[in-house]
């Protein structure tokens, strides 16, 4: 508790150390050039589309009060303030599901609340945000973020299975009301009679359906056979949102009989309407809130700061992972202060605010997991040749390309450098520990390409462009309005599928229903070392507490008022690993099963990946020592997760040893049959 004993420590030692490199960030991000947009429009589509979903989501369970031009505007604003004056660039703010789900309650509560109605529901949901906005910065100043470590894996894993749930839910409720009048709707006109509903339905099915499957399709391009690596990067980044365009213009291949407003499209009114001005004047209302429903405020305040508290540091967490080798400070405590002041800029003038996103964040630092423009592997490799022409010692070597690496990296220093080029170093000494001078058993090209570590381009450009180009999608709203809804239906439907792969607790789910007899068919590919390690019944009763955990969640976000304390679980999830859970489980099962970091370790031999990135210029379609045509960003998708968690870690050095406990005594081998 020494944290709490020392307010503001946190905060200042985040601004000293950001405030050093802030003027690099800038630097660094113009000097990429015209190479900066490459990663600029690849996030800005990931943020961009789910924004629009939510707006419309809004749309529908807030009848109109809040659409898509709001959750734009919310997305651009934040952004933008957190570009210039955030902490951590690389952490990418939107409007998420959590945020509509309680807009959703607050809504919900206020217009069957006398005093309150439809009419004072912004003016009382600014209220909330006032309350959480203090509370936020009470948290940042208290140091709060100290306690991040204790966000384990469980809480992260339960919170993305509701969250896709809730997507799923949500594609579901869409469908069903393709076949229904809306509220809004006129019974009599002609679009609302019978067989025009029906027919409405049945092409929302084939637009859902056909979105949800396209855009799965094209997310795993990268793994296609076809084509070149640069094309099958390009469907892979910017496939789904071309997926939109291509079923939105397919919408329009209807028949010309059919009547106007068949298929159902997005509705928002324009930013400058007067439904959309009056948002800005919100803080005029907030006066003629009653005190009892300002203080009552205070409760769903709780709730939504401690989820903005728990989701921007796990977004912020999962952007800077120690494997991504960044080489600037964190800022977590100063990033929630941030928060705090931008949730209540956004409740006083009537936008639910933003904060940090998965998995857009994590995917920020990916696309920009570049070396330096390949300039730093070319010159090692050229330094390396001239010393073996020279016929230098392996010792001198590696001396020269590390001067090259330092003098190349202009945010380097000498001892960290000699720790990050241990494993280069390794193999170059390699050949002179056996026969003294074996300048022969080193090769360049590919060893330095196989060591040579990460680097992200750390800068605040990409950020700040994206949340631009979000901001001029606002004014493009008359071109969004033609997407149909149902293709946004589908889209939820591939956001929730699309985040499964990589939940541990999913894959454990499909675990159990594996026979006995077929899980060494797991342990023949790629899978987490729990597999191994951790006895069977130890699993499934460890899965069956996050299930009976989750559907206890599940069940709280229909209870129509106490709905809104959904996250109050995820909360109380902290205590019960830190205090209950280890009474429970082995510490070495618990261990594997919920480290306090992500630690999966490849389980199996695998084909060993370089974690060295070629630059977003470069053409990814360049093949391997293997002559295998397999690219950088393709090789990123095999080792990290779909939430942009690196899921491969060190090969176990007792892979041998702990190849005898693989399979526990209900396992048949295939022999034994």
């Amino acid at each position: 508790m020494e944290y709490i004993k020392s307010p503001f420590r946190g905060i200042a030692r985040d601004v000293q150390g950001r405030a050093s490199c802030y003027k690099q960030d800038w630097v660094t991000g113009l000097r990429s050039g015209i190479g900066i947009l490459a990663p600029t429009t690849y996030i800005f589509f990931a943020s961009a589309l789910p924004v629009i979903a939510f707006g419309e989501q809004l749309n529908r369970d807030t009848d109109g009060r809040l659409s898509t031009v709001e959750t734009l505007a919310s997305t651009a604003i934040c952004g933008i303030i957190h570009s210039i004056l955030g902490g951590q660039p690389l952490l990418i703010l939107g409007v998420a599901e959590p945020t509509v789900i309680m807009y959703t309650y607050l809504y919900n509560f206020a217009k069957r609340t006398e005093g309150l109605g439809q009419e004072l529901f912004l003016a009382w949901a600014g209220w909330v945000c006032v309350w959480t906005s203090l509370l936020l910065i009470l948290l940042s100043i208290f140091n709060a973020c100290a306690i991040i470590n204790r966000f384990t894996r469980i809480a992260g894993e339960l919170f993305g299975m509701l969250i896709a749930v809730l997507f799923i839910q949500e594609a579901i409720k869409g469908l069903v009301s393709e076949f229904e009048i809306p509220n809004d709707g006129q019974p009599n006109s002609e679009k609302y009679q019978f067989q025009w509903l029906f027919a409405n339905g049945l092409l929302a099915i084939i637009f859902s359906f056909g979105l949800l499957s396209t855009a799965l399709k094209s997310r795993r391009a990268r793994s296609w056979w076809y084509g070149t690596g640069r094309l099958r990067s390009f469907i892979a980044d910017y496939g789904v949102p071309l997926m939109v365009l291509v079923w939105t213009a397919l919408s329009f291949s209807v028949p010309r009989k059919v009547p106007s407003g068949i298929p159902r499209r997005l509705f928002s009114p324009m930013p400058w309407e007067s439904s959309s001005l009056y948002h800005w004047n919100v803080i005029k209302d907030m006066g003629k809130v009653s005190p009892a429903y300002i203080f009552a405020a205070f409760i769903p305040a709780l709730m939504v700061a401690g989820l903005y508290f728990f989701d921007h540091s796990v977004a912020s967490q999962l952007a800077q992972q120690k494997e991504f080798n960044l080489r600037k400070p964190s800022s977590y405590h100063y990033d929630i202060l941030v928060l705090g002041i931008m949730t209540l800029l956004c409740g006083l003038i009537g936008l639910p605010p933003s904060n940090g996103v998965l998995p857009q964040s994590p995917m920020h630092t990916k696309s920009l997991a570049v070396l330096r423009k390949q300039l730093i592997r070319k010159k090692m490799v050229q330094s390396a040749k001239e010393s073996i022409k020279q016929k230098a010692s392996n010792s001198e070597i590696y001396g020269n390309i590390q001067a090259v690496f330092i003098e190349m990296d202009s945010i380097s220093t000498n001892t960290s450098e000699v720790d990050e080029l241990g494993d280069l170093k390794e193999a170059i000494m390699k050949g002179e520990n056996k026969e003294g001078n074996a300048n022969v058993a080193f090769d360049p090209e590919k060893h330095i390409e196989a060591h040579l570590p990460v680097r992200v381009n750390e800068q605040r450009v990409s950020n700040l462009l994206q949340s631009l180009l979000v901001a001029a999608s606002v004014f493009a709203l008359p071109i969004i309005k033609l997407i149909p809804t149902s293709v946004l239906w589908g889209y939820f439907a591939y956001m929730a599928i699309d985040s499964l792969p990589g939940n541990q607790f999913w894959e454990r789910i499909l675990l159990l229903f594996i026979t006995p007899g077929r899980r060494y068919k797991v342990l023949e590919g790629a899978h987490a070392s729990f597999v191994e390690t951790v006895p069977f019944k130890y699993i499934l009763i460890f899965t069956l507490f996050q299930c009976v955990y989750f559907l206890l969640c599940f069940g709280i976000t229909w209870i129509p008022i106490a709905g809104i304390l959904f996250p109050l679980p995820f909360f109380l999830l902290t205590s019960i690993r830190q205090y209950l859970l280890p009474k429970l489980f082995h510490p070495q099962h618990l261990q594997e099963l919920d480290a306090a970091e992500y630690e999966e370790v490849s389980g199996a031999p695998r084909r060993a990946f370089s974690l060295s990135f070629k630059g977003m210029e470069t053409p990814s379609d360049e093949k391997d020592e293997d002559g295998l045509d397999l690219s950088d960003a393709e090789i990123l998708d095999q080792i990290t997760t779909n939430r942009g968690e690196l899921k491969l870690r060190n090969i176990s050095s007792g892979d041998d040893i702990r190849r005898v406990q693989i399979h526990p005594d209900d396992v048949v081998h295939p022999e034994q049959k």
